[in-house]
């Protein structure tokens, strides 16, 4: 968060400034017929009171100077608040943060469930994270705004309305409210099927294929779930314990060393009960 502003003030000083008026017009009136009294003294005055006459006069001077420079500090610009003052403000604004990602909406009791939002402050402030409506089987960290625990048998239901935000001391971002449905046993299933790869990227033939992975879950993009597959004569696969929603699956490939293809084409499966 970076706010940087500048206030200026303008004091309300003409009860001040009247004073001072009054006051440098008395303090010349009295300088003025000082002068007249000196000029009309006979010429034979002695030095001692032509001394101290000039003594006075100058202490007057001082005196008329000092409210002059008194005067003009009053009429200065402060930096304050309050009734009877103009306020002017300048500076940036702060970025409010963002908050993304998607949650799962289900899952088996003695399953752990895990969800950890993207979040991001443009100003580089601190985010924290609050949840509101958390499940009483979950945990939460607010320096991170992870979400997980473990439900079991007697947790079954929908946690509805459950909502995380972030907050980097000014302002606040909230991730659409979201549902956990917990679920003793699940009610689907869904059957992929593949064509095993035969090159590698680079054209030449594939000699030394390993097995398959398996990503899914249920926001397009985000893959919470895997299966890995290592026998490469597989290319058919059932994924059971699905409760019921549409989820989205990729495949890759990869040889004995290790190392794996990009992302296959995306597959859309709808689980409904069985």
């Amino acid at each position: 968060m970076r706010i940087g502003c500048t206030a200026t003030v303008r004091t309300n000083t003409y009860p001040f400034k009247s004073l001072f008026l009054i006051v440098f017009h008395f303090l010349a009136r009295y300088v003025l017929t000082n002068i007249k009294l000196r000029q009309k003294r006979p010429s034979n005055t002695n030095t001692v009171n032509s001394v101290l006459t000039f003594s006075t006069t100058t202490r007057v001077l001082v005196l008329a100077t000092a409210f002059f420079a008194l005067g003009g500090c009053l009429s200065q610009e402060k930096s304050t608040s309050g009734g009877g003052f103009s306020k002017t403000t300048t500076g940036s604004q702060n970025s409010p943060p963002t908050i993304w990602g998607s949650p799962d909406s289900a899952v088996m009791t003695g399953d752990n469930y895990l969800f950890t939002p993207n979040a991001n402050d443009a100003d580089g402030d601190t985010i924290t994270f609050a949840i509101v409506n958390k499940p009483r089987w979950a945990n939460f960290d607010t320096a991170t705004g992870r979400l997980s625990g473990q439900p079991l048998l007697g947790d079954e239901g929908t946690y509805s309305n459950i909502s995380i935000n972030a907050n980097d001391g000014t302002a606040t971002a909230n991730l659409p409210a979201f549902s956990i449905e917990v679920t003793q046993t699940a009610l689907g299933a869904m059957t992929l099927s593949w064509t095993p790869p035969t090159e590698n990227t680079d054209g030449s033939t594939l000699t030394d294929l390993a097995g398959y992975k398996l990503y899914y879950g249920t926001s397009a993009g985000s893959y919470t779930h895997q299966v890995w597959i290592d026998n490469p004569s597989i290319n058919t696969y059932m994924i059971e314990n699905l409760l019921p929603d549409t989820y989205y699956v990729v495949a890759t490939s990869f040889n004995d060393q290790g190392i794996e293809s990009t992302y296959s084409n995306m597959a859309i499966k709808t689980v409904g009960p069985t």
